[in-house]
């Protein structure tokens, strides 16, 4: 039975760190929005351009999800599951194709967040670059899972 994983936390918490070692630890397919937006638009893309890509990026990696899960292929989504309903979600999809599903999350302190998005930072375009006030606001909306989700 092949099995999805959806890796859940904010950024900074060690989501790609995680998905890289399962990736190659299982092994398994690692679909990480960034990346592929990265990928598709460039360094140089705006802010806007990024934010838009998000949904339409997301969707083309679920189908290519899907389809791996239907062939037997382990699969590793790095999308961060900010909400329940998006983790239900996923959770069904994948169980309507005889999937198993395995969430995994990554959590660390507020100030542990913003220590690693700013070492990240570093590394990134400016339009990549996440801003302190962005991590204040997610910490608001982000819902972490419930120990029931971890069935």
């Amino acid at each position: 039975m092949p099995t999805l994983y959806l890796i859940c936390g904010l950024p900074g918490a060690g989501k790609t760190t995680l998905a890289k070692e399962l990736e190659t630890g299982l092994p398994a397919l690692r679909l990480c929005p960034d990346e592929w937006i990265m990928d598709i638009y460039g360094p140089m893309a705006s802010r806007r351009t990024i934010d838009d890509a998000r949904d339409p990026v997301e969707n083309a990696l679920w189908k290519l999800a899907a389809q791996s899960l239907s062939l037997g292929v382990d699969v590793i989504l790095e999308y961060g599951f900010w909400a329940k309903v998006e983790r239900e979600d996923y959770r069904a999809r994948a169980e309507s194709l005889g999937a198993k599903v395995v969430l995994r999350f990554v959590d660390a302190p507020p100030e542990e967040l913003w220590r690693r998005i700013e070492v990240r930072n570093h590394d990134l375009p400016p339009s990549f670059r996440n801003h302190r006030r962005e991590l204040d606001d997610w910490l608001k909306v982000f819902q972490p899972p419930s120990e029931d989700e971890f069935r």
